[in-house]
This record gives structure tokens, sequence and C-alpha cells, in this order.
């Protein structure tokens, strides 16, 4: 019999701790949507006025014997009277009139097809050419380029391959300049055309030495070209101002906004960690069913609904609760120890880990790890993932802790103030953080180089 029990309390418990577990790791617009969706299927909870105090840890446990008993008394019928309700009556025509137009008014950003369709108009083709430069803007992907050849869309339709030239031709004549190129260096060299240097030293490196000039070999191009390596160096600033994607343009916003979870203030001589709630919608069991409570009845059906219903809403109100507890422990730690960093900035970031944290707040370190997952806290320093914050470290010679994201920092400020002509390798870069007491390895300073996007010595120098 207790075996039985047991099991059964599993079964019951376990959704309600994988919900909890979400909530948890739900950053901030995530959480709201789970609030608007529980709302909606939930008809106990309702929305609280922001300034009312959310449901205390004492009433989040108090006993619902009285209310199920008195919830025992409903009429059957309840659900009929809660259709007509006005506090849970559907949306009204008007109100779907007006949501319906909300949606129907966002204006969806223009593709690079519908751009492109767009410019045949103004083209002037009979009805078969028109067909013909759909086809080949059907073609053309995302960042500009045809995906096929002329030759390939003439042996899969039949269209004679000189056609579908020509057509290309006018393409490439759109906007944007270097649409329709079938690689790289064809679409450098339409865009080229377009600025009418056609002949130019750009256009001849573009035409013979594309690999050397990604690899920056100036003074192989220069001898075979005839002309000093200040000129090859010149024209490769030009290139550079060429676009290699010309289709990425039209290409949707990533929509990757950031709403912080916490807010650090400094007031007076110390900081001061803020819980940014507003975008949570305050919780409370509705008081509609005291009025139903009061009602004359029974069913046991609805007493095991209702009573289910208010204490998943409960289980909701308090692992909102505890979630932002959690946050606002780990962030006041974060803060106590980056205190030099909120004053003065990254080269001032502590060594930190979650095993760290996770003992100062009384919890896992996987509790903590889903507790940072996805969550920003605003600095007098900026925004920053919370993650940020958690990084080993060197031990300097000085005896001091300093982070990696430090050590990167360092790196990339001596790089940003190398002589151009001779720029810093690896080596070099390990010999000045030696003097300056951070013991770090060649290697080491190769991969933080490579996470920075900072291409090898050989390739920084400029002639």
């Amino acid at each position: 019999m207790q075996q039985t029990q047991n099991l059964s309390m599993q079964q019951v418990l376990a959704p309600q701790l994988q919900q909890s577990l979400v909530i948890l790791q739900a950053p901030m617009l995530e959480l709201r949507n789970i609030v608007q969706q529980e709302l909606q299927t939930n008809p106990v909870l309702e929305e609280d006025a922001p300034e009312t105090p959310v449901d205390d840890h004492t009433q989040q446990n108090e006993d619902f014997k009285e209310e199920f008993e008195q919830l025992a008394k409903l009429d059957e019928e309840w659900r009929e009277y809660m259709a007509q309700s006005s506090s849970y009556s559907g949306r009204s025509d008007d109100d779907e009139e007006r949501r319906q137009f909300f949606f129907d008014s966002i204006a969806n950003q223009e593709t690079l097809q519908q751009h492109l369709i767009g410019q045949i108009n103004g083209a002037e083709l009979n009805a078969s050419d028109r067909r013909l430069a759909e086809l080949i803007i059907g073609n053309i992907d995302d960042n500009g380029f045809l995906q096929t050849t002329p030759e390939e869309m003439s042996a899969n339709t039949g269209v004679p391959t000189a056609d579908l030239r020509r057509l290309l031709e006018i393409i490439q004549n759109f906007h944007p300049a270097g649409v329709g190129a079938v690689n790289l260096q064809d679409c450098l060299l339409i865009q080229l055309r377009r600025l009418g240097k056609e002949g130019t030293l750009e256009f001849q490196m573009i035409s013979k030495y594309l690999d050397e000039l990604g690899k920056r070999r100036f003074p192989e191009i220069a001898r075979r070209l005839g002309v000093t390596v200040d000129q090859i160096q010149q024209a490769a600033y030009s290139i550079a101002t060429l676009d290699p994607k010309p289709g990425a343009i039209f290409a949707p916003d990533p929509n990757n906004y950031v709403l912080p979870d916490v807010s650090v203030e400094k007031i007076g001589d110390s900081y001061t960690v803020m819980l940014n709630g507003e975008q949570i919608p305050h919780l409370r069991i509705s008081n509609t069913y005291k009025d139903l409570m009061a009602q004359n009845g029974s069913g046991g059906d609805v007493k095991d609904y209702i009573r289910e219903k208010i204490r998943s809403g409960k289980f909701l109100i308090k692992s909102i609760h505890q979630r932002q507890q959690t946050i606002s422990n780990i962030a006041n730690q974060i803060v106590s120890r980056q205190e030099e960093f909120l004053d003065k900035g990254t080269a001032f970031l502590r060594p930190l880990t979650m095993v760290q944290i996770a003992e100062a707040v009384g919890v896992h370190e996987t509790t903590v790890s889903r507790a940072i997952s996805g969550k920003y806290i605003s600095t007098p320093q900026g925004v920053f993932e919370m993650r940020y914050f958690f990084t080993p470290g060197y031990q300097t010679a000085s005896g001091e802790a300093m982070s990696n994201t430090s050590v990167k920092d360092a790196i990339l400020d001596l790089i940003k103030n190398e002589a151009a002509i001779n720029p810093l390798s690896d080596k070099d870069i390990v010999s000045i953080l030696s003097e300056r007491g951070i013991p770090i390895a060649r290697r080491t300073v190769a991969k933080y180089r490579n996470e920075l996007n900072i291409l090898p010595s050989n390739m920084r120098k400029q002639y």
C-alpha cells in the first residue's frame, strides 16, 4: 500500500517539478508567454494589479481543506455560470476585429526575391521573358548568388541557353549591385563594372589573383602585376568596400530582443540589485470562485477539477516567486564579487565559478546554471549575459586573480595598438603578458586570438 502511494505521489509531482525547472530556466520574455498561456488555460488564475503584493509564502502553503469543502457545494452547472461570467467571457466581435486589424497592419519585410521581381516590372519584358526572369530569380539565394547555371537551367527546361544568359545579364543590372553572380569573383567584378572600374588594378587583382588577395600576399601580387606593394594595398582597401553578399541586406532581422532580468545601479557608495519583474503578470487566485463557492449544490467532479486548478495555480505562483528569489540571490553574489568590474570595466573582471556561487546561495551548481541560462543583467558597464561573469582565470605573479575575459581584453588591446607594418606575433604577446605577470602559453594566445576573430600576424601586416 505504501509503495503504491509513493509511486502515485511521484507521478503527480513530476510534471510540477518539471514545470518549476522550465520557469527557472525561462528568460523574461519566454516566462511572460508561459504566464499568459497559463492565464488562458487555468480559469482560477487572474492577473493582479502590480501594486498588490503577489501571494506570500504563507498563502502559498495554506490549507485548502475548508475551501474544498465549500467547493463541494457547487452546482454541476458551474461551467455554464463561468461561460456567462463577464470575468471570463471570450473576446467580443469588436475585440476580434481590432486584434485582426493589428496583425494585418504588421508590415512584412521585403525579401530579395520580391525586390528583384518588382524590378522586372520596369524592365519592359514580354510575357515569355518575364517567366524566364522569374525562373532565374527563383534560383538566387538569400545572399544574392545564382545557385545553378544557365546551362543547367536550359537542360532542365528546354529553354535555349542564350535566352537565359541574356535575361541573367538584365538581372545582374538590378539592385543590389552584384546580385545574380555565380560566385564571389563574379559578384565583385559585376560591382566594379557598375562603378566604371573595368580595367583598373582592382579589376585585375580580382580577375587573376583573388586567392592570393584573400591570403594578403601583396608582395607576390605586386611582383606579378609590375606595381608597388603600396599600390596593391591601396587597391585592396578599395576592394574591401565592395559587398561580398549583396542580398544579405534583405535578410530578416534576427529579433534578438534582450530584456534584462536584473538591473544594477550604484546608489551612494554601494551597488543595488533590482529585479525587473514588470514584464511578468502578477497572479492571484480569482475572487470569482468565492462567489461560486457560496452557491448551493454539490458535485465531486467539480470539487476535484477546481481543487486541481487551484493547486496548479498556487504552484505556478510559488515557482515564479522561487525563480525571482534565486535569480536575485545569484545576482547579489555576482555584484558583491565583481565591484571592481562595475567600477572600472572588463580588465577588472575576476574569475568566478558556479560552484562558488552555489555554495554561497545554498543551492546546487545545476540550479545556478539553469537560473542564469539566457538571463541578462544591466550594469553601469553595459548589458551582459549573466553567464559572462562565470569564467576561470589566471594567478598573476603578484598573486592576484585575473579572468580569461580580462586576458582576452589585454590581447585585444595589444593588437589594437601594434605597429601595422610589424604586427605582434603570438610569441611576442606571450612575452609582453609574461612581463606584466600574466603567465600564458603560446597556444592559449592563439586560441584566444581565434576566438576574438583576429588574423595571424602575417595576415595583419600592412606594407
